[in-house]
């Protein structure tokens, strides 16, 4: 694929074209949901009443339409802290004003089970991303407006839900606990998950807290709901609540864009 640019630090196309998610100004509604598999884009269109693919490079895979009446778009960031970075600096770059994460975490409570969703509504920030764009002292915070959208949409669904604080991690394995290879495990991390669970933390997954800071500084609304494929807590795993995070991440764009035309968001700004 041919991209041309003037820049080698600003490497943007003929219209604004982002070099990554190839995407121009225009192309997308002002609210995206992000989930992290590409293949995962599909299944949050399919549930459109229109839907039509805009863009498919690397990992970046993106697609436009509608829900209920309200113009909404979808577009994968790959795994990790650094993979949205890209999305996330790209996407603001064209217009975006609220993404919302739609992926999938582990949690640290028996009492939550597999196939619910998570909304987070803070982040610890153990990845690293995060950390060249502000001092690590400051705070990962998801946006009351899309947080309290998630919200409604899971009790007007009848979602099993939960809130609380994730942990964002760049590692899958050691960096949240998992032992490593011939049970490979530094001493720092030997008590993550323990420590995270005295801590109050409700789950780990890996973008959360880069989203919601790149979503602080660039004044973007940022949230995120995770379905529950694992509990550290009970050692189980299963691919199970993807449906259930793709309805209330729909469910709460329709919710924002009908906010916004009775002028109700002011109240969530």
């Amino acid at each position: 694929m041919s991209h041309k640019s003037d820049s080698a630090e600003n490497v943007v196309g003929a219209e604004g074209l982002q070099y990554h998610i190839q995407i121009k100004p225009g192309d997308l509604p002002p609210i995206v949901l992000m989930p992290g598999d590409p293949k995962r884009v599909e299944v949050i269109a399919n549930a459109w009443d229109t839907s039509e693919k805009v863009a498919d490079y690397r990992q970046y895979v993106s697609y436009r339409g509608e829900y209920k009446g309200a113009p909404v778009s979808a577009l994968s960031s790959g795994i990790g802290p650094s993979a949205v970075e890209i999305a996330v600096a790209e996407l603001k770059n064209v217009g975006m004003e609220h993404i919302i994460r739609v992926g999938s975490c582990g949690v640290l409570s028996p009492d939550i089970e597999l196939g619910d969703i998570v909304i987070s509504d803070a982040a610890v920030r153990l990845e690293d991303t995060s950390k060249h764009y502000v001092m690590p002292e400051f705070p990962a915070i998801a946006s009351r407006l899309i947080t309290s959208a998630l919200i409604r949409a899971s009790e007007e669904n009848n979602l099993p839900y939960h809130v609380g604080i994730t942990a964002s991690s760049s590692s899958f394995y050691l960096g949240q606990g998992r032992a490593g290879f011939n049970d490979y495990m530094p001493s720092h991390r030997a008590n993550l998950v323990e420590d995270l669970t005295k801590a109050g933390v409700t789950n780990i997954e890996m973008e959360a807290s880069l989203l919601f800071i790149m979503g602080s500084l660039y004044k973007i609304h940022t949230g995120a709901v995770c379905a529950v494929y694992a509990n550290r807590a009970t050692n189980q795993f299963a691919t199970k609540g993807e449906a259930t995070a793709i309805k209330a991440a729909n469910e709460a764009a329709k919710i924002i864009h009908d906010w916004y035309q009775d002028d109700e968001a002011r109240f969530y700004l």
